[in-house]
Formats: C-alpha cells, sequence, structure tokens
C-alpha cells in the first residue's frame, strides 16, 4: 500500500510539474525547436538570430545572407525576459560564433506600465547572461523598428534604442544596428509598403531593409 501511495504522489508531482511547464509562456515552441535539432541538429559555429515574430517570420532568412549560416530561433511574440528564460534551449545550445537579437518591442506591448528603464534592464540582464557563458562572441542588437500598429509606444522605443545603443559603445565584440531610420520615409513616418497588412510585420520589402542594414555586421 505504501509503494502505491509513492507511486500515485510521483505521477501527480510529475503531472503537475509537466503542466506548469507547458503553461510557460512559448513552452510549446521551444520544445519544437528541441525536436527539431534532435532530428536535424542545427550546424555548429554559425550565426544565431533569436528574438520575437519579426525574425521568427523571417522563415526565408537564410536566403537573405548567402554565403552564411543562419539559424534562426525567432519564437512567437516573445519579451526580453522569454529569451533569457529559454537561453539554455536556444542559444548556449548551439555554441554560435555571434548572436543577432531582435526583441523589446512586445515588452511595450505587454503592458502600457512597461517603462524604457525596465526594458533597458532587461536588456542588460539578456547580454549578462550571455557574456556569463560566451564572454568573447559577438553579440549584435537590432533595434526596436517604428511598427505603425504600436506609435503609441515609439517615444519609448527611440529612448530605449537610444540607451541600449549607447551601453553597446561601452562594450567589446557587440554593436548596435539602427533598423528603425531605415524604415521611415522623408516625412519621418514608416514606409507603408514594407508592412503587411497587421501593419506590424513586415513583409519582404521591410526584409530587404533589414538583410542591408544588418549584413555589415555579421561575420563570414
Amino acid at each position: 500500500m505504501k509503494n502505491l501511495i509513492a507511486l500515485l504522489l510521483c505521477i501527480v508531482v510529475i503531472a503537475f510539474n509537466t503542466t506548469k511547464a507547458q503553461q510557460l509562456p512559448f513552452y510549446d515552441e521551444i520544445q519544437n525547436f528541441k525536436k527539431q535539432d534532435s532530428t536535424n541538429p542545427a550546424p555548429q559555429n554559425a550565426i544565431l538570430f533569436v528574438g520575437s515574430s519579426s525574425f521568427r517570420k523571417w522563415t526565408d532568412v537564410q536566403s537573405y545572407f548567402p554565403g552564411y549560416t543562419i539559424i534562426n530561433r525567432g519564437f512567437g511574440g516573445s519579451t526580453l525576459p522569454d529569451v533569457i528564460r529559454y537561453a539554455n534551449d536556444i542559444i548556449f545550445p548551439y555554441h554560435p560564433k555571434e548572436i543577432v537579437i531582435y526583441c523589446g518591442e512586445n515588452d511595450f506591448a505587454a503592458s502600457d506600465n512597461t517603462t524604457v528603464a525596465m526594458v533597458f534592464e532587461r536588456f542588460k540582464t539578456l547580454y549578462a547572461v550571455i557574456r556569463s557563458k560566451m564572454p568573447e562572441v559577438p553579440v549584435v542588437f537590432i533595434s526596436i523598428k517604428p511598427s505603425p500598429s504600436r506609435r503609441k509606444y515609439w517615444p519609448k522605443m527611440i529612448e530605449t534604442n537610444q540607451l541600449i545603443k549607447d551601453y553597446i559603445s561601452t562594450q567589446q565584440n557587440a554593436s548596435y544596428v539602427d533598423v528603425y531610420t531605415a524604415m521611415l520615409n522623408e516625412d519621418a513616418q514608416p514606409k507603408p509598403e514594407i508592412f503587411l497588412e497587421d501593419s506590424l510585420h513586415m513583409n519582404a520589402n521591410g526584409y530587404a531593409i533589414w538583410q542591408k542594414a544588418i549584413q555589415p555586421y555579421l561575420i563570414k
């Protein structure tokens, strides 16, 4: 009887922990990455793109950078804390020779109470997490973009971009890529022809702008 009770308790604990894990944001997507890697291992010493849906939806990113080996691990509508949470799953196992990050935009959209200081500290935390295990690997941060659907957050995004840019300028093997300015027209408004109907994600025209901005920072 005691053995049966112990077994039942173990089953309950396992079920609880499994349910709890599955409730974490983007848990299923991360597990899918792991399954994909188990059947088709990702190349080592590649360039890792990690962050939110602007990377996730860049499904043909490899074609934009011929001559480079890209691993794309953009997931969901992730925030900086999400990338931090899953760093051991989607950053370190790949031993990338370079890490390219696009994240921070969803942090503001998730709550109007999110401040510039909060997002800046989150970035610094992610950077510190990466540096704790990869002190020499180049890190490239892509500026938060001017999505038309998130116009009300632009002042915060501009300020955050500047803080991150200034911080990166004090670091070794770290670069900041300004896509924000490149995505504006002569009237300082986002180019409408580069966005999908949701006024948030980009079409091929938008990604062409990103390709031109990012490629000079990539390591052959």
